[in-house]
């Protein structure tokens, strides 16, 4: 029987220029073994600069760099580093930083309000598929969408080739948070309606666009002018 071999570490890309949290984090990096720093900057300039260099799995980034806005450095990475999951890690808390940081490519919003060790937790969640968001952040989005009423409308049938297909405004908000990252059960708490819902609604997407994975709904949203390229 040939050994097991250890799974590749996760590669965390960090742009941070609070020296304090800087350090802490570095730090709990250095002592978790299935976690890898591959690079490290302080300003908006230092970030972009960085994805230069090979993807890394996982970007932390800070909003209020010195030199301008992370958001800049969220957006750029979401276009060169398309593999890559996004974190945020602020002091930001209010609904325009984070909606922001959510349309430009992020899939996780933390407040800086946790210790290290807990933040490697939130690191290995957004590298498997989850979207960490803290207590105060996700009420704030659950408000934004709790104005419009989960109205299921009735399916229908798929575009002839070379049609739009026509989706509802809520098939649209689940169509855009799978494309952010979010799963069924992460969708149902943010929209505030039952995962049975949320089922009801991806059926329908796949159904609409004639296709039957997230990745293929999402290239073909794209491909259809849906979703912005």
């Amino acid at each position: 029987m040939q050994p097991s071999r250890d799974p590749s570490p996760i590669h965390v890309a960090l742009v941070e220029d609070d020296v304090h949290f800087q350090n802490a984090i570095v730090a709990a990096i250095a002592a978790s073994p299935d976690i890898r720093l591959m690079s490290l900057a302080s300003t908006r300039a230092q970030g972009l600069q960085s994805l230069q260099s090979a993807p890394a799995d996982v970007l932390l980034v800070d909003l209020g760099l010195p030199d301008g806005s992370g958001i800049d450095v969220i957006r750029a990475a979401h276009a060169q580093w398309p593999t890559c999951a996004i974190m945020v890690c602020t002091a930001f808390g209010d609904e325009a930083h984070v909606l922001q940081s959510i349309e430009a490519g992020a899939s996780g919003y933390l407040l800086k309000d946790s210790e290290p060790e807990n933040m490697l937790h939130e690191i290995r969640s957004l590298h498997g598929g989850g979207s960490p968001i803290s207590p105060l952040i996700a009420r704030q989005i659950l408000m934004r969408f709790r104005a419009a009423p989960p109205v299921v409308p009735a399916a229908a049938p798929a575009p002839a080739a070379g049609e739009q297909a026509v989706l509802s405004s809520r098939e649209k908000e689940v169509l855009e948070l799978i494309t952010k990252g979010f799963t069924a059960d992460e969708i149902a708490r943010l929209m505030q309606v039952s995962q049975h819902t949320v089922q009801t609604y991806v059926r329908r997407i796949y159904s609409k666009l004639n296709v039957n994975s997230r990745a293929e709904a999402i290239y073909e949203a794209r491909n259809q002018g849906i979703l912005a390229a």
